[in-house]
């Protein structure tokens, strides 16, 4: 019986092909081993909700006697007791990605469907490719890193207990936004800037910890789209991955907040009409919506 895997890392999500509830725990390591280029020894699998440590030490060990099921995302992790040996083969397959920028940074529209944050930023890890499935796995590692360190991620952070908190960013009509984008850019090591084009800035998530590289996305408001740079020369691939340095790719970016700003492309969440979805009342603004949340305990709403 086929076994079709996807394994999300700190670079991106792969694809796990020709597994079957036969094959050998060797064999699955193989593979994590060729899309991820993580050396096999330094592999780390969670899997399910709350994630949890799948144990792959021995080899020999047949698939169908672990805990995975068709269509299951795994969580691919180095071990960090040989971290600094494993990141220097992590970091040189990516190399390449992260050179001096050279072509034009456009956006690239994902759809509004309450999970656009996760969308984007999974399209930048991924080198531009867009993958619809995505948001789900991707609140999954979030409410693990949530769940795994309750001391950093309180209710003081979050704005609700850190159980409440993981249960709500399961649900695929919450959205995400600033707490998200942090622990995303956390978790892939990675500076995520956002393009606000309503007050034409860039808000850089990451940038205390001075992570070597950076990604784009743009913000209107109320939804979130990957920025992508198309290449100069037609056939060569898209870049997504920039160096942390590299002051073209700012300038590019603010350029395009810009010129949103001046064609008024934003929502201004101060005025724009909602209305609740649980009891139908109708709210103005991004603030009374925060109110009925809290009086009503109802969280979803609808643009009117």
């Amino acid at each position: 019986m086929a076994l079709h895997l996807r394994c999300q890392t700190n670079k991106g999500q792969h694809i796990l092909t020709g597994l079957t509830l036969s094959s050998s725990v060797k064999k699955l390591k193989e593979l994590i081993e060729q899309e991820t280029k993580i050396p096999q020894d330094c592999i780390k699998v969670r899997q399910g909700y709350p994630p949890k440590i799948v144990d792959l030490s021995t080899d020999t060990d047949l698939l169908s006697s672990l805990p995975f099921r068709s269509g299951d995302t795994l969580i691919i992790e180095e071990d960090p007791s040989l971290r600094r040996k494993c990141q220097e083969n992590v970091d040189s397959v990516y190399q390449d990605q992260i050179t001096s920028s050279c072509g034009t940074l456009m956006r690239k529209v994902v759809p509004a469907n309450n999970s656009c944050l996760f969308t984007s930023i999974d399209c930048v890890m991924n080198i531009g490719e867009v993958d619809l499935s995505s948001a789900p796995s991707m609140r999954e590692l979030i409410a693990g890193m949530v769940m795994s360190d309750p001391e950093t991620y309180n209710a003081v952070f979050l704005g609700k207990s850190n159980s409440g908190y993981c249960k709500w960013i399961m649900r695929d009509d919450s959205w995400g936004g600033a707490i998200e984008i942090s622990i995303l850019a956390k978790y892939y090591d990675t500076e995520i800037d956002v393009v606000d084009t309503q007050t034409s800035r860039i808000d850089r998530f990451g940038e205390d910890m001075n992570f070597p590289k950076r990604v784009f996305v743009i913000y209107d408001g109320i939804h979130y789209d990957p920025l992508v740079m198309e290449p100069l020369i037609p056939g060569e691939p898209m870049q997504t991955l920039f160096s942390s340095n590299d002051e073209n790719v700012v300038s590019q970016a603010m350029e395009i907040a810009n010129e949103a700003k001046a064609a008024r492309q934003y929502t201004d969440v101060s005025s724009f009409q909602l209305r609740c979805l649980g009891c139908s009342k109708l709210l103005t603004g991004q603030k009374e919506a925060q109110e009925h949340a809290k009086t009503t305990g109802h969280t979803n709403f609808g643009e009117f």
